[in-house]
């Protein structure tokens, strides 16, 4: 359970960063939207898996704090990332 939270954390941070950095520009100085609605809907399908994945884990392998926090670093571009080594610290591991 860990490592899929893991690697579907990194995957969201990706997508977040390329939708933003590539996608955006593409649809706003290139005129091309077609770009924003593929990385825009991998995106929300990885967010959503994300937030549901922590939620999974709480009572598992993590206290509620964790949801919580993980909720936060989901909205940001590098949240996932910083977000991973908490994770991997135990600062939420269940006692």
């Amino acid at each position: 359970m860990k490592h899929v939270v893991t690697v579907v954390g990194y995957l969201e941070g990706f997508s977040f960063l390329i939708l933003m950095g590539f996608a955006m520009p593409m649809k706003y100085i290139a005129g091309d939207p077609s770009w924003v609605s593929l990385m825009g809907s991998l995106h929300g399908f990885l967010f959503l898996a994300y937030i549901g994945l922590l939620g999974l884990g709480v009572g598992k392998h993590w206290n509620m704090t964790a949801f919580i926090h993980g909720c936060i670093a989901a909205v940001f571009p590098a949240g996932p990332f910083l977000f991973e080594g908490m994770l991997i610290s135990g600062e939420y591991d269940l006692e």
